[in-house]
């Protein structure tokens, strides 16, 4: 087992970590910016070291001080959470020269997968559907021969990245050329690559992914799916496990997906395999998200088990001591993310929490970043927390979720909670029918 283990995040993902090092003996170490020094996660772990300055860039994204830190107090292995470094190859190659284990795939595997059109690719030559688009565009030209071809809508997207960043959508000919400069130009400032292709934009679509876990020996597990169809500006709010629009053809048919791709890869640790599903419940493969998902809580909640336990022994070199026969799911998970943002536009809205308290109970988790008379600064992303409920069914699930929004306090800042009522009380959440759409019918309902 690995006896200490750096943690290049912060806030909730960071405390999440430190928890399960702990159940294991492991000792953790937290790095720190100056916004975050009095923050929950650098008090929890064992040690906390400073890495001056605030913007993400000087701290967070600072991969020279990063692994001169783990060097320095010894440190086993570096977790890298979600979001910064995570889906970074070139900071998982760094930790591979220097001797630190990463926990998380290797670096070549990161950065295969790290380009979408190139991961579309290898989807296609393992016989799994992709949505219609391009490769890589070369110009605006090409761009228009492929938006006539497939019909409108089509969708711009960005191949390195990912978090809806670059993505444009496109109704008529005449905007194309706009769409494609904005696409490119989002993707090279988020990732400093320009590059973009197009694809049909599926009508009612929903988003759907298998939770993967796989070891050194070539084993690969899959789990129930999660739903994740509830996103504004292409990022998930709200996330349920087991899917309501899912089958059990469909299920086992994303799975098998996800474990043929995994196991082409030699993949090693968790990932998740994320698919688009249309009305018919045809199934596409989207991208491969090379780290610990923000939703893992719920897999969690519906299997009892600890991914981020698992993530670590794999990294020490443990086979899976789980196959597919093991991963039982029992009654329903949802996850609602806690915001410091405007629910009238879901702008961040930074700013001091004067007073904070969390729901609690049976069934009710909260993985949180902050206390009361905490600062949400505005360099950072503004999730707060993520509250996750368990029912034994569905509905058991949304009322237990309800009962909890209400029971949270939250003043000083805007936050999203009143959304959250609206989106879980809504008839179109409790009949399990949304889509990608679902807040943007809500607010259509909503001004109707």
């Amino acid at each position: 087992m690995l006896k200490s283990i750096l943690i290049a995040n912060r806030g909730e993902i960071a405390r999440r970590i430190i928890r399960t090092a702990k159940t294991l003996g492991i000792e953790t170490i937290a790095i720190h910016s100056d916004a975050d020094e009095t923050a929950l996660f650098a008090q929890e772990a064992d040690k906390a070291i400073r890495v001056s300055g605030a913007k993400p860039r000087d701290c967070y994204l600072n991969i020279d001080n990063i692994i001169g830190i783990a060097k320095e107090v010894k440190a086993s292995a570096i977790h890298p959470g979600y979001g910064f470094l995570s889906e970074r190859w070139e900071f998982a190659q760094r930790c591979e020269e220097e001797g630190l284990i990463f926990i998380g795939p290797k670096s070549e595997v990161i950065h295969r997968m790290g380009d979408k059109a190139r991961s579309r690719e290898i989807a296609t030559s393992l016989g799994i559907p992709i949505p219609p688009g391009s490769g890589i565009l070369g110009s605006i030209e090409e761009a228009k021969e492929w938006a006539a071809k497939l019909s409108f809508p089509v969708i711009f997207k960005a191949s390195a990245g990912g978090g809806g960043i670059g993505m444009q959508k496109v109704e008529t000919m005449e905007e194309v050329a706009e769409a494609f400069e904005q696409a490119s130009n989002r993707a090279r400032l988020a990732f400093g690559d320009d590059r973009v292709y197009i694809e049909k934009y599926l009508e009612s679509p929903h988003h759907i992914e298998i939770q993967i876990l796989g070891d050194k020996n070539g084993d690969v597990v899959t789990f129930p799916e999660r739903e994740c169809s509830v996103q504004r500006r292409h990022q998930k709010v709200i996330e349920e496990s087991p899917s309501p629009f899912a089958t059990t053809e469909l299920r086992m048919g994303l799975r098998q997906a996800a474990k043929r791709l995994a196991q082409e890869l030699g993949y090693t640790n968790a990932s998740t395999v994320e698919f688009v599903v249309d009305k018919n419940r045809n199934f596409y493969f989207l991208e491969i998200n090379t780290r610990l998902q923000v939703e893992h809580p719920i897999t969690e909640m519906i299997t009892g088990l600890d991914l981020v336990e698992h993530q670590i022994k794999i990294a020490s070199g443990r086979p899976l001591s789980i196959g597919e026969k093991d991963i039982k799911w029992k009654g329903w998970a949802i996850e609602a993310r806690i915001y410091a943002e405007d629910p009238e536009n879901f702008y961040p809205s930074p700013g001091k929490l004067i007073s904070y308290v969390e729901p609690h109970g049976d069934g009710i988790r909260v993985d949180s970043g902050y206390k009361a008379c905490d600062t949400i600064s505005q360099f950072y992303d503004p999730l707060i927390a993520k509250l996750i409920v368990w029912g034994a069914d569905r509905d058991k699930a949304i009322t237990r979720m309800l009962k909890a929004l209400n029971d949270y306090e939250i003043t000083g800042i805007k936050n999203n909670i009143l959304f959250l009522k609206k989106a879980f009380d809504s008839a179109m959440f409790k009949s399990g029918t949304y889509d990608t759409h679902f807040i943007s019918r809500l607010k259509e309902m909503k001004n109707g």
